[in-house]
């Protein structure tokens, strides 16, 4: 009877683990793409009523005509401002009712197999529409389509006015996502990555914030201590605390200088800043405005747009980003516009400003690392690839754009171009950095097919057991030294190897599903009983953290001025 539990826990599970993750063994990858490649969603509830009754329905199938059920079926306005999703029955089929006639474009996907986009015509008389989506392998859908996809982008044209509005937010609920699905999840984690990434001259200072502050602590002390009612005297020591990072601390004296004068721009720019990074928003909030009614600078809007996006106000944040750009095209504010759009999910608007800040400034790296995560969040992965690896040969020393390929690698459906190199350059020049081993070992193993080559996976096994033996933290490459033992099966040594991922992160729940795998093989099957609910309670938490994340994220709402062009099924 255990057994038998085992055993079919694994069938059911395994599914899931592959569409969570590269299998990480010597077996061909298989991830199901279930992105949602389209920058602002809305789902089919109260929220959201059809005014008109506008049906669009079909049926999924696969190339020998077969009928596929339960696939992902995702219906998008022509200007992505309006997504609805749903999956096929038992049949085959699918239905959608619209709130609108107009373009609509249909795709689906269903088990590492995806559909070509279709675009649909819905008249204003309600006409049905009937459309069939045949899935086919994700590879040669994209290759086929890449040509088109390349002539689209190249073709818009960022003016000076963008061709894109955002004109509202709505909530994560609406979006209809699934908590396991590994590509989403990996475009969300870049997205928050990509915000976080620092120009290579480190942080800017428009108007040179700490500058001119040559003495030090000691001696500026004691100049205020002089002086109390000094401007100079406040105001430099306030500044050397900012540049220092020392914020709570050079409020006060920044505020004296302030109220010894209210009018002087640098000081009270600066003791905004300082509000800002001590976090008192509100405060920061109140100076920025009171500069913004005197001045027009770039670097004003750039700052409410961080306060206006710590405030829970995104909205306000990417329209504060924009003008920035508008008033000073510097690779900062191209950076903070766009980074801003990626993050809400307006991911092809995001491509938009990245590409034009990558025109502009060709020798930023982060600029080319945000450009390829916002073409992987839009399923272009093989240009995305590209863009990072152009990143990496930026600057070499620079990790960051190695660790987004070795992320990007691992949840694309298929290896990607330039990205396996890049990953033997990175742990050649990195040897000592445990991600750079456990991502180049990972690169060989997404590669290989049936049979596996054999000098291949002794190379990765030499990868991972130096990614652990550097990093004894490194839990996944714990987990794949276990599964190269399963294919062995060496059992015990997998049963080890599995307990040591576990105590490295004790919420890797893929360690203890393959940890119960391998106690049901060797009869185990109480131990593999525990070890497989304790599998269950791990994703069902990280599941409602995922989601609990995505609660906190606005997506963006954007209308486009002109609107690209696809066949059409009339």
């Amino acid at each position: 009877m255990n057994r038998q539990r085992g055993s079919t826990h694994e069938l059911s599970k395994r599914a899931a683990i592959v569409a969570r993750r590269w299998p990480l063994c010597a077996l061909p990858m298989i991830l199901i793409c279930c992105c949602l490649p389209f920058p602002a969603v809305l789902a089919q509830d109260s929220s959201v009523r059809p005014t008109v009754s506008i049906a669009i329905h079909g049926t999924v199938i696969d190339t020998a005509h077969n009928v596929v059920g339960d696939a992902l079926v995702v219906l998008a306005d022509n200007g992505g401002s309006l997504t609805l999703q749903t999956r096929s029955d038992g049949v085959g089929a699918f239905a959608f009712s619209v709130p609108r006639a107009g373009r609509y474009i249909l795709s689906a996907e269903s088990s590492g197999l995806r559909s070509r986009a279709v675009a649909v015509t819905v008249q204003p008389q309600g006409v049905q529409q009937t459309v069939d989506l045949v899935l086919e392998a994700a590879d040669k859908v994209h290759s086929d389509s890449s040509a088109e996809s390349s002539s689209s982008a190249e073709a818009m044209e960022f003016a000076d006015a963008p061709k894109f509005t955002v004109a509202g937010v709505t909530d994560w609920t609406a979006a209809g996502g699934h908590g396991s699905d590994v590509i989403l999840r990996t475009s969300e984690t870049l997205a928050r990555d990509t915000v976080a990434l620092k120009p290579e001259s480190g942080p800017p200072a428009p108007h040179a914030v700490g500058a001119g502050v040559s003495e030090d602590e000691g001696t500026l002390r004691a100049s205020l201590a002089t002086a109390p009612g000094s401007f100079d005297a406040n105001h430099q020591l306030g500044e050397f605390y900012l540049q220092a990072g020392r914020y709570r601390e050079a409020i006060p004296t920044l505020q004296s200088a302030y109220q010894i004068d209210p009018v002087n721009y640098d000081n009270e720019y600066s003791l905004a800043m300082a509000y800002k990074e001590a976090g008192d928003l509100p405060q920061a909030r109140d100076h920025v405005q009171r500069l913004m009614t005197h001045q027009a600078r770039a670097e004003l809007h750039r700052l409410a747009g961080e306060v206006d996006e710590g405030l829970g106000d995104p909205l306000a944040a990417v329209h504060e980003f924009e003008q920035a750009a508008r008033l000073e095209a510097s690779e900062q504010n191209y950076f903070e516009w766009g980074s801003e759009l990626l993050l809400h999910r307006a991911v092809w608007q995001a491509q938009e400003v990245f590409k034009k800040g990558t025109d502009a400034y060709p020798k930023s790296v982060r600029m080319l690392t945000a450009l390829g995560t916002a073409l992987f969040a839009g399923a272009k992965y093989d240009e995305a690839a590209l863009r990072l690896c152009q990143a990496s040969d930026l600057n070499s020393a620079d990790a960051e754009p190695y660790i987004f390929l070795g992320k990007i690698e691992l949840a694309a459906p298929a290896p990607l171009p330039c990205v396996e190199v890049r990953l033997a350059q990175f742990a050649r020049a990195h040897s000592e950095n445990s991600l750079a081993n456990y991502f180049y070992a990972m690169a060989i193993l997404k590669r290989q097919k049936q049979p596996a080559d054999a000098q291949d996976l002794r190379q990765v096994e030499i990868l991972l057991n130096r990614a652990v033996t550097i990093d004894r933290k490194c839990a996944d490459a714990y987990l794949q030294l276990g599964n190269l033992q399963t294919t062995q099966h060496n059992l015990d040594k997998a049963i080890a190897l599995y307990g040591k991922a576990i105590e490295a992160n004790p919420k890797l729940g893929d360690a203890y599903y393959r940890l119960g795998v391998a106690y049901d093989r060797s009869g185990e099957h109480a131990k593999a009983a525990l070890e497989f609910h304790r599998h269950d309670e791990i994703e069902k938490e990280q599941a409602a953290e995922v989601e609990r994340r995505r609660r906190e994220v606005k997506q963006f709402m954007v209308v486009l001025e002109e609107q690209p062009k696809y066949p059409s099924v009339q």
